[in-house]
């Protein structure tokens, strides 16, 4: 019986072994110093790739040291160590060390994304890192279109933000997040938190509103706080269903049934208003 075992599992081993083997491509070509080229149906020039290799399958083309170039409402730029170019879909997977850099300034890296071409957008599920100005943002997962203009952020965010001559603002939600550098805001969801030093800020959503953007601008103009609103100020807490808060005069303003709670370091007793 344990001989009958033995050969059952060394003709199994070798069944396997010669259906990886039949089911492994070789490239029916390799370009060293490869470029590829799209254009749209009025021909002007969408999208091009090159890089350092390129191994061609029926299906897909394996690429190295990847630079890729998208020409829509401005150049963009996204590298990469590795990647593939799938044919029929026209999208391609990078990976290793990605990064897309606008012609306004706005810089995304993360470890892989697809990206679309026809549509003009990346995906990733993985952590995204993006800097804009004075912002900096982190979270896991994203997509947005190419130019990066509007970005949604899906889970674990965390912003920074440095004001001119201000203290650092630091945001973070459990997601998504939406970024829309077009309209100038960005709207948190779900446990959002605000720290801006002097006070801090805890809501269910919470839209952020920045100053008309130049090239070294972004600075926030207000933040309007909505749901399950909470506002502590050293010992003092505040509660209500909305709020906002004025960055240039570092006001705030209370809406729907506020609550002040002042903690009296004199009397040690608090009062509620």
């Amino acid at each position: 019986m344990a001989r009958n075992a033995g050969f059952i599992f060394t003709l199994v081993f070798f069944l396997f072994s010669i259906a990886s083997f039949a089911t492994t491509e070789e490239p029916e070509r390799t370009l060293s110093d490869f470029n590829l080229k799209g254009f749209g149906k009025t021909g002007k020039l969408d999208w091009e790739l090159s890089g350092k290799s390129a191994d061609i399958y029926s299906e897909q083309i394996k690429l190295k040291q990847i630079v890729g170039k998208s020409y829509d409402s401005e150049e963009i730029t996204l590298v990469a160590d590795e990647g593939e170019f799938h044919k029929k879909e026209n999208k391609v997977h990078l990976e290793k060390n990605v990064e897309i850099l606008t012609e306004s300034g706005t810089k995304l890296t993360t470890d892989y994304l697809d990206w679309d071409k026809d549509k003009q957008l990346v995906t990733t599920e993985a952590l995204v890192n993006i800097e804009k100005d004075n912002m900096r943002t982190e979270a896991l997962g994203a997509a947005a279109h190419t130019d990066l203009k509007d970005i949604d952020l899906k889970r674990d965010v965390t912003v920074e933000i440095t004001p001119e001559e201000k203290n650092k603002i630091v945001i973070t939600c459990d997601g998504p997040l939406n970024i829309s550098y077009t309209d100038n805001i960005a709207i948190f969801n779900n446990n959002v938190f605000v720290d801006e030093g002097e006070n801090q800020i805890y809501s269910d959503k919470m839209t952020v509103y920045f100053e008309q953007v130049t090239a070294d601008s972004g600075n926030i103009e207000k933040i309007v706080a909505v749901g399950n609103v909470k506002v502590v100020r050293g010992e003092n807490i505040s509660y209500s269903q909305e709020a906002t808060y004025n960055a240039k005069e570092r006001t705030i303003t209370l809406k729907g049934k506020p609550k002040l709670v002042i903690y009296s370091d004199e009397a040690g007793l608090d009062k509620a208003h």
